[in-house]
């Protein structure tokens, strides 16, 4: 039996969501203060609870050295990973409830990769208009991270590809094809129509970080093409490599439906990029639970009744 501080006997005996969303909290932060303020609380309240849940299970959850967070142990890990499905599950409860009664509310963060930023306002203009009372959080994030995000359930909502690179433990709804263009300010490239991917390799480029599913494809795409392109700057914000596109002589590659957002003007253009023909497809994705998050349902609900069309410029 682990030994709890006498202080905290007058505390409930029994584990409740509170002490759940303090661990999670602290496991997030990594520091009893910075956990303690992002839960409203004092820091001896929110030790005092973490203490009351370790002695409810038996079992040590953080590691402590002079009283600051060292890290979870092994069995705190597995708590945290209930603590994220239990909590999840009881604000979708509270969620569910809710909109039997009136409007859905609450509040969502999407992450989205990079090259489909562009496209995220066309689901989450449609998704406000439906559920006026819901509040979106749209962020960047690589595919791997949206992984995590939602199985962490940090992230309700996930817009990545879904046809590349395996996901695991989501459901899926294809949204549309991602199709790929040579964007170059450079003069001499107005007159193409298409380019090869390697000679689209021969050319200084900028491209996205490695850590991007969208760079592994580009890579790819260059590697079936027997082309070996050195990046000579890297990024990870697509509009960035747009920027050093319009203020440089570099070029990149950039989704189709980028340039349906943004548009060109008159400097820089796009070039369809061919030999291999390269296409994957971008969609949403959602942890895999039953039943599932009213939150995320309703944005699956409108991915496959809104126009997923982007307006042209």
């Amino acid at each position: 039996m682990l030994d709890l501080p006498a202080q905290t006997t007058w505390l409930n005996p029994y584990m409740d969501i509170k002490q759940l969303r303090f661990l999670m909290a602290l496991a997030r932060e990594q520091h009893f203060g910075r956990a303690a303020d992002a839960c409203f609380v004092s820091q001896p309240t929110l030790s005092a609870r973490i203490r009351q849940l370790e002695q409810e299970l038996g079992v040590m959850l953080v590691e402590r050295a002079q009283h600051s967070y060292r890290g979870l142990t092994a069995e705190g890990e597995r708590v945290l990973h209930w603590a994220n499905r239990i909590v999840a599950d009881c604000d979708a409860m509270k969620q569910d409830v809710s909109a039997m009664q009136h409007q859905l509310t609450g509040a969502m963060t999407l992450g989205v990769v990079p090259s489909a930023l562009p496209f995220a306002p066309v689901l989450t203009e449609a998704f406000h208009h439906k559920h006026p009372e819901v509040t979106l959080r749209v962020l960047s994030r690589s595919s791997k991270e949206i992984q995590r995000g939602l199985d962490s359930f940090d992230l309700e909502v996930g817009i990545t590809y879904v046809d590349n690179e395996p996901l695991q433990r989501v459901r899926i709804l294809p949204l549309y094809p991602e199709h790929y263009v040579l964007v170059s300010s450079q003069a001499s490239l107005r007159r193409l129509q298409t380019m090869t991917w390697a000679e689209a390799g021969q050319l200084p480029l900028c491209l996205l970080t490695p850590d991007m599913q969208y760079r592994r494809i580009v890579d790819g795409a260059f590697c079936t093409a027997a082309a070996k392109p050195a990046a000579q700057i890297e990024t990870n914000s697509i509009t960035n490599l747009y920027a050093q596109v319009l203020l440089g002589q570099m070029a990149t590659v950039l989704p189709e439906s980028f340039l349906d957002v943004i548009g060109l003007g008159d400097k820089a253009s796009a070039v369809k990029l061919t030999e291999p023909e390269v296409c994957y497809t971008i969609g949403l994705v959602a942890s895999d639970r039953d039943p599932p998050s009213p939150l995320a349902q309703a944005m699956f609900d409108i991915g496959e009744t809104a126009d997923l069309s982007i307006p042209r410029s």
